[in-house]
């Protein structure tokens, strides 16, 4: 029998006979020669290369020996991989085209898309801020030829001003990049750990969105009340202050979820930040806030409905509140109510962040408590509802 060695040799090449495949040892890009009998009894020995293209092996052929000698198929392997790696290697004869920056963008949010249930508003985000600020050097960019310097590009203009945004720009490049080293269009991620430690330090404190103290809070409903706005996005201002909830969550609101015997309001798990069903307990003051809405509703699925019947934009309780200057935004009422509780109410720790829809992060603990305390948030939203002057 021929013994066969670990990497091929020239001399071996010309003198096997046993029909078979020979590899050429690790390192050799996947080179093996290939000997076979014809039908004529002549033996016959030709090159081919096993590689790797579009997360599928495939099997290249390299030409016959000896018209193709073993230094040449080794030569020819290399650079089929760097035509590989450059999206330029044919197959079958046919060109393999490497998708642009802006091309498997598409491509990355068809995918996640099927997960966002949030009627477009991630993938609106996603094109806004990639378009504002990564298009301009990636987008026609073969996803191959993206280096970390491109990234870098991107990144270091917003990186101390617009720390949030710019944070936010490199997970979605990098997602785009994480997909083409899937697809075997590259072998790293330009927008992973490296730029990380490329990036500069900014040394400043993380900025929290502008709240007011807890004792400001009653005097901005009562400003918010005085004022001459939409009725409608009053209403939803003092609803959202209420219930400590999350702005798309009630501007979302509508009449089939809301319980007003049962003083419950259930919001389904698409409109909640964690993606599962949250129950909120109605207080004294939210159940006023409803039956005031209920008279202005004209039959309107929604309960905060805007001037033309649809949802209230994400801007329009944002620019109220700017308006009339009280210094928040409708987010930081959150803030607010979590101060309030912390030091003026005698709920648990955990009660008040069960009251924020806040995921406890301890996963043991998280699977042993399995009810919501539902009935002492009820008892803290009481409270938080009279200390707004809402009893």
């Amino acid at each position: 029998m021929t013994r066969r060695p670990y990497r091929l040799s020239a001399r071996f090449v010309a003198t096997v006979r046993e029909p078979g495949r020979y590899g050429d040892g690790r390192g050799s890009g996947g080179l093996s020669l290939l000997v076979r009998r014809t039908t004529g009894g002549d033996l016959a020995k030709s090159w081919a290369q096993r590689i790797i293209v579009d997360g599928r092996a495939r099997n290249i052929g390299l030409g016959s020996w000896p018209h193709i000698s073993l230094a040449q198929a080794r030569e020819k392997c290399v650079l089929n991989r760097v035509a590989r790696r450059r999206g330029d290697l044919v197959l079958a004869g046919r060109k393999r085209t490497v998708p642009t920056f802006a091309e498997a963008l598409d491509r990355v949010i068809a995918i996640h898309g099927e997960g966002w249930r949030d009627d477009g508003r991630s993938e609106r985000q996603w094109r806004a801020s990639l378009r504002d600020y990564a298009m301009w050097r990636l987008g026609e960019l073969p996803v191959n030829r993206i280096g970390t310097a491109d990234v870098m590009a991107v990144l270091l203009p917003i990186w101390r001003e617009k720390r949030e945004t710019a944070r936010r720009v490199r997970q979605r490049i990098s997602a785009v990049m994480r997909w083409a080293v899937a697809q075997g269009y590259r072998e790293d991620n330009p927008a992973g750990e490296a730029i990380g430690a490329a990036l500069p330090k900014t040394g400043g404190r993380t900025r929290h969105q502008p709240a007011l103290p807890y004792p400001a809070v009653r005097g901005a409903m009562e400003r918010v009340r005085g004022s001459r706005a939409y009725p409608s996005t009053v209403l939803a201002f003092e609803f959202l202050v209420l219930t400590a909830c999350r702005s798309g969550e009630v501007r979302g609101a509508r009449w089939d979820e809301m319980d007003l015997d049962a003083r419950e309001w259930r919001i389904p798990p698409e409109r909640m930040k964690a993606n599962r069903e949250h129950r909120v307990p109605l207080s004294t003051g939210a159940l006023s806030v409803l039956r005031q809405a209920r008279a202005l509703s004209d039959d309107s699925e929604l309960v905060f409905p805007s001037v033309r019947g649809r949802r209230l934009s994400d801007a329009t309780i944002s620019k109220m509140v700017r308006e009339l200057g009280i210094g928040a935004v409708p987010h930081g009422f959150r803030s607010s109510f979590r101060d309030w509780a912390a030091e003026r109410a005698d709920a648990p720790r955990e009660v008040c962040e069960l009251a924020l829809a806040h995921v406890n992060s301890d996963r043991v603990e998280a699977a042993y408590r399995r009810t919501d305390l539902f009935e002492r948030r009820r008892e803290l939203m009481e409270e938080w509802s009279a200390f707004l002057g809402r009893d």
